[in-house]
């Protein structure tokens, strides 16, 4: 699946969740083809947020995705990026066991088998300009910056604009438009 501003904005504007319909499928199917159109958010959030010229070692460095704890997205992830440039600078995904280990990203999508650490994990990454989106409950309120949430076969987006600016990012009113602003600790 090759990612295009087209299929992202029919995503954002539309809420459109590619689940599959009856009771024939299973939820494996369902899954991967929640992930893979999460996978096609990431990548197009490289379009949309702007990192500060400290983020990047030089002008030709990669933009990294990253991926800590288990991966939920599987392929998807490194086809939807595969060949692709954001801004002149190739996209590169890498994947995380442990916080300690991430010296350069840019974006990281914090796995929900890291739930039991979300709080360590997003204390750590406080003033990183690491753009964090997860799924999890409560993911925005808690810290993190974009949380996916999936409702009635859509997905829609809980964003933490007070979290992605003392990261020193900008997200773009295009992104903010297509979704929900939390307060950091409110319901």
């Amino acid at each position: 699946m090759k990612a295009t501003p087209g299929v992202f904005r029919a995503c954002l504007l539309g809420g459109v969740m590619l689940l599959p319909r009856g009771p024939s499928l299973g939820a494996q199917a369902a899954r991967a083809s929640e992930y893979q159109v999460k996978a096609v958010f990431l990548f197009n959030f490289a379009q949309f947020v702007d990192w500060p010229a400290s983020a990047f070692p030089d002008s030709t460095a990669p933009l990294v995705i990253g991926v800590l704890g288990d991966d939920p997205f599987g392929r998807y992830l490194d086809e939807t990026v595969r060949g692709e440039t954001v801004r002149g600078r190739p996209l590169e995904i890498r994947r995380f066991q442990n916080i300690e280990d991430i010296r350069t990203c840019h974006i990281l999508f914090v796995s929900p088998s890291e739930g039991s650490r979300l709080d360590d994990i997003l204390a750590n990454l406080k003033h990183r300009a690491i753009l964090t989106v997860g799924d999890g409950a409560a993911f925005a309120q808690r810290g993190g910056m974009i949380r996916f949430i999936s409702e009635r076969n859509k997905i829609r987006m809980r964003i933490n604009v007070a979290a992605a600016e003392a990261a020193q990012l900008t997200i773009s009113s295009k992104l903010l438009r297509a979704a929900e602003i939390v307060t950091p600790g409110k319901p």
